[in-house]
């Protein structure tokens, strides 16, 4: 069989001359294709040759083949075909001056497969039947292949109960054998044949963890190779908790170091914060491994939550969340006038009225109050002072302390209560305003380092007195809110009228 590729450069110089002598010789109308114009005895002139192998199978990299290709035919030029294409040549082969040897020095695999030689004459070309040339190579290097598995450095890692399928893949003529090994274990795995190149382990546990290894094997080469892999078997993951060894933590005091615990190993770990990822910072540090999370300055907000994420390529769980209790404060007191107002430093309230002063302080946990009044030596305690009715015992500056007994902390604020309007005197038995009465300017009982002389206010209508201011009511109290003591407040006056009259008025008058 002919390749017109091969000898088409062959060709080229006859159907020049061809072409030359149909011009001149034969009319256009009369001119016929080269093969109508060679005689039958010229086109049958040439034997087809034969073709001669040294051996039909070779080893590669281990033996040589020759080709001799016989014909009877003179004068004639011989090409080699391998796989229907032309013979590249390379340093391996070797060709006669002749053209009829063919040698190949070193035998690869892409030598086999077919060879004819091809017989070229001046206008006719005869081939030869082709001759077969085998192979014989590997095994090739050996790789296990593992499905479903991730590599993880020297290890393939599966997941416990998945099946576990194993292949081995190389390259062999003829098809080799396969022996398959279990860890260390010298005996092969008796329950597979010899021809298994792949194998299917189902329920994948603990006890299947290890070193697995096949052994291939090619009878014509007489060659072996030895795969290996290792199997890492992952638990599925369980839910992790965060621990942390500080109990007592204390706004800007403490240092905390909170820890995501799990039983399994080569899980990663990943943290939240507030439900989103945790970002590291100079404030929130985390470990190499990312099990343990550093919390440097502690601050009321850090309190969470926090999650922790373990996680394997098949399989995750998260911890339930963990809160922080932060002991803080307390911040700055203030005392304001009842529970809803602004924070006063002064206040100005009627005598005889009810007063509520309330002491705040953002603390954690909530702060302790204690009251003290200027001059005196009682304390008080709770968030709410109440005085029921005012006397002058009662003016002078409140001091309240708010105390955060795990931060040890203190803050304190102050306030000046001024009572208003002094009580009036009440007089009996006073004549009307047409007769002379002389009445002493009466004194009352003032704040301490505050005395006053006042005239009375009272007047006399139509002969009758003005009565006494009547007192307000006083607020009840509750138990558990400290109200300060009433005092005494009995008051003595002495009034004076005109003897005359024989009028004489002596008043007992209690605030």
């Amino acid at each position: 069989m002919a390749s017109t590729a091969l000898w088409a450069h062959h060709w080229a110089g006859l159907l020049l001359s061809a072409s030359l002598l149909t011009t001149w010789s034969l009319p256009a109308a009369a001119q016929l294709t080269l093969g109508d114009r060679l005689p039958k005895a010229t086109r049958s002139s040439l034997a087809k040759p034969t073709i001669a192998v040294s051996q039909g199978t070779a080893i590669e990299h281990r033996e040589g083949v020759s080709f001799y290709c016989d014909t009877k035919d003179v004068n004639i030029t011989i090409y080699w075909v391998s796989n229907n294409h032309p013979l590249k040549f390379d340093e391996r082969m070797w060709l006669s001056t002749d053209r009829k040897n063919l040698t190949i020095l070193t035998v690869q695999r892409e030598d086999a497969g077919t060879y004819q030689c091809e017989v070229w004459g001046v206008l006719q070309v005869q081939s030869s039947n082709p001759t077969f040339l085998i192979v014989y190579y590997g095994p090739d290097p050996v790789e296990i292949k593992l499905e479903p598995g991730v590599p993880n450095g020297e290890a393939v890692e599966v997941i416990e109960g998945s099946n576990l399928t194993f292949s081995v893949e190389t390259l062999s003529h003829p098809h080799p054998d396969y022996s398959w090994f279990f860890s260390n274990d010298s005996k092969p795995i008796t329950s597979l044949s010899s021809t298994t190149s792949t194998f299917t382990l189902h329920a994948a546990s603990k006890e299947h963890e290890g070193l697995y290894r096949c052994l291939v094997s090619n009878k014509a080469t007489n060659l072996s190779r030895l795969g290996a892999l290792k199997v890492r078997v992952l638990e599925r993951v369980t839910k992790p908790c965060i621990t942390s060894p500080n109990l007592n933590l204390v706004e800007n005091a403490s240092l905390v170091v909170l820890t995501c615990q799990t039983s399994h190993e080569g899980v990663g770990v990943q943290w939240f914060l507030r439900g989103q990822p945790l970002l590291p910072s100079p404030h929130l540090v985390l470990s190499a491994d990312n099990r343990t999370l550093v919390i440097h300055g502690l601050r009321r907000d850090d309190v969470g939550p926090y999650e922790c994420e373990v996680w394997n390529w098949g399989s995750g769980a998260r911890s339930d969340s963990f809160r922080l209790n932060i002991s803080y404060g307390p911040d700055r007191a203030d005392i304001t006038r009842g529970p809803a107002s602004e924070a006063v430093s002064t206040i100005k309230a009627e005598f005889n009225s009810s007063l509520t002063l309330q002491c705040r302080a953002e603390s954690q946990p909530d702060a302790e109050f204690h009251w003290t009044l200027e001059h005196s030596t009682s304390v008080w305690t709770g968030e709410q002072l109440i005085i029921e009715a005012l006397t002058w015992e009662h003016q002078g500056t409140y001091n309240c302390v708010a105390f955060n007994s795990l931060t040890h902390l203190a803050s304190s604020a102050s306030v000046r209560v001024r009572v208003m309007d002094w009580p009036m005197p009440t007089y009996a038995n006073v004549p009307n305003t047409q007769e002379q009465v002389r009445v002493k300017k009466v004194l009352t009982q003032d704040p301490p380092g505050e005395f006053h002389e006042k005239e009375s206010s009272s007047a006399v209508h139509g002969g009758y007195s003005r009565g006494p201011r009547k007192p307000q009511p006083k607020l009840a109290s509750d138990p558990s809110v400290p109200t300060l003591p009433k005092g005494n407040t009995e008051s003595n006056y002495e009034v004076l009228v005109n003897p005359e009259h024989n009028l004489y008025c002596h008043i007992n008058s209690s605030v």
